[in-house]
């Protein structure tokens, strides 16, 4: 099933370390099974990171038992949607890949609240 990204174009990945995505596959796919919509390919900064972990979303502490290292500034991450339109909402967004982010991130949130945090994604 082809993937498309918030421009219309084929879904680019996001991760491979860490290997990100609801599927684990480096990429922000959406087959409609994932019910927290991790769509958006985000570059996590400290303040987002702090800003998930205080709505209860603890992205930094590693969880080996789940194979999850944790994140650390810098690093790109599939995030569910409503999570990234929280923190943007509370001006706390981190940088977007747009070419990575999968197209029904736009149920959620519009294209131009993405494009004021976007950023070309790292070879």
């Amino acid at each position: 099933m082809q993937q498309m990204n918030v421009l219309g174009t084929d879904l680019m990945p996001c991760s491979y370390d860490p290997m990100t995505g609801y599927y684990r596959n480096g990429c922000c796919e959406n087959r409609g099974d994932d019910p927290g919509m991790h769509t958006v390919c985000c570059r996590v900064t400290a303040d987002f990171l702090a800003y998930s972990a205080s709505r209860g979303n603890d992205l930094s502490t590693p969880m080996p038992e789940y194979g999850f290292a944790g994140l650390a500034p810098g690093d790109q991450w599939c995030v569910c949607a409503m999570r990234w339109k929280e923190a943007f909402d509370a001006g706390q967004a981190c940088d977007v890949v747009l070419e990575s982010t999968h197209v029904s991130t736009l149920e959620y949130v519009d294209l131009a609240e993405l494009k004021q945090h976007a950023i070309i994604a790292e070879p």
